[in-house]
């Protein structure tokens, strides 16, 4: 890997690279970049350029890594970018950027988890059961993606296997009476509005900052949801549901429908003007200071979305009927979430098969007159 040293008009000795690679076609292709201050900085350059255009393993982490986010970015949304990005650049590419990809290895898997377990932060406090998997699971995707396109041997993770758990150990929830006697102390329209809706509905937080007036017809009671509100780098974006069971209609009481009514008309909103003004920060720091002057043990305000999904398993909504109100992606996530929520249920299988037979007995009983 040569590189060339040339004199600009001015008299200034600067350096060049010229080679040749092979593109993704496998074609012969003539690469040059001039401007460079050293020897040293041009041949870095073709070395991380090639490093690029290569489909081996033997590149060096950190130019796999472009690669594999250019590849992301026509298939996923701006903040699945945004929060991969941030994984990466904070917790996976300090530690294995500079070793090249095929010299990854279990053991220095094992290296990274270890120093994830050990971290803490200023208050001693280390990294949460869940998120420790969410890193995992992310590293482990991307070895997976080396090898399937770059010829890596095996993901080095399988042999290594996760740390974290995948879901907190405890879910938090709100009564109706509870959720009742916190919405007395929030007098904001806006707020008391939008804890309404997020308790009644299920909704998650960026669908309901995404309502506008055209969501919520005058004349049905009903909400639609075909957007996701979020923020990435400083930019608000209406983007599509979380996944195509999220694009869906909830119905809701009639008492709710009327503040909402109200709460549009009285701000004079325009029909494809956002419902609420303010973004996720706020709504979670107005959540905080009402349970605060509420009294009630302090919860997540995703929390409120679990408070709904218990209060329907409560009234013996199916579960199925709760899935599709919830948006999830299939009735699997619904049990995996909720199942610990039905202990006790299944004693009233029993009756039910009883009082099954009763009716049949009585019908047969009916037919045979």
């Amino acid at each position: 890997m040569p590189a060339y040293k040339y004199q600009t008009n001015d008299g200034k000795a600067l350096w060049y690279c010229s080679f040749h690679y092979k593109d993704w076609l496998g074609q012969n292709k003539r690469k040059k970049k001039m401007g460079f201050a050293t020897r040293k900085a041009a041949l870095e350059w073709e070395r991380t350029f090639l490093d690029r255009e290569s489909k081996n393993p033997d590149l060096l982490f950190s130019s796999f890594i472009e690669n594999y986010m250019k590849d992301c970015e026509n298939r996923m949304k701006p903040t699945t970018l945004a929060s991969k990005k941030f994984m990466q650049e904070s917790k996976i590419l300090p530690f294995f950027g500079q070793v090249k990809l095929s010299k990854i290895d279990p053991l220095m898997v094992r290296r990274w988890q270890n120093e994830l377990l050990d971290y803490r932060d200023e208050n001693s406090k280390p990294y949460s059961k869940t998120y420790l998997r969410t890193l995992h699971a992310e590293f482990s995707a991307i070895m997976n993606y080396a090898v399937r396109y770059y010829g890596l041997p095996s993901n080095p993770c399988h042999v290594t296997g996760s740390i974290g758990k995948s879901k907190a150990k405890e879910m938090s929830i709100w009564s109706r009476d509870q959720f009742e006697h916190f919405i007395t102390f929030e007098k904001r329209k806006a707020f008391h509005c939008a804890f309404n809706i997020l308790y009644y509905t299920g909704m998650r937080e960026g669908e309901l900052l995404a309502l506008t007036p055209a969501d919520i017809p005058r004349d049905d009671l009903i909400i639609q949801i075909n957007k996701n509100y979020e923020v990435v780098e400083g930019k608000e974006m209406l983007l599509t549901p979380k996944s195509e069971k999220s694009n869906r209609i909830i119905t809701i009481h009639e008492r709710l429908h009327k503040e909402i009514l109200e709460y549009i008309d009285g701000m004079c909103i325009e029909k494809d003007e956002r419902i609420f003004y303010f973004e996720s920060a706020g709504l979670r720091q107005e959540f905080k200071r009402a349970t605060k002057r509420a009294g009630l043990p302090p919860i997540r305000i995703h929390d409120l979305r679990h408070s709904h999904a218990s209060l329907l398993i409560e009234m013996g909504v199916p579960i199925t009927e709760i899935s599709k109100r919830l948006g999830h992606e299939n009735i699997e996530t619904t049990l995996r979430v909720y199942s610990h929520l039905y202990p006790g249920k299944e004693r009233n299988i029993p009756d039910l098969i009883t009082a099954f037979f009763e009716s049949e007995s009585v019908e047969n009983m009916d037919s045979s007159e």
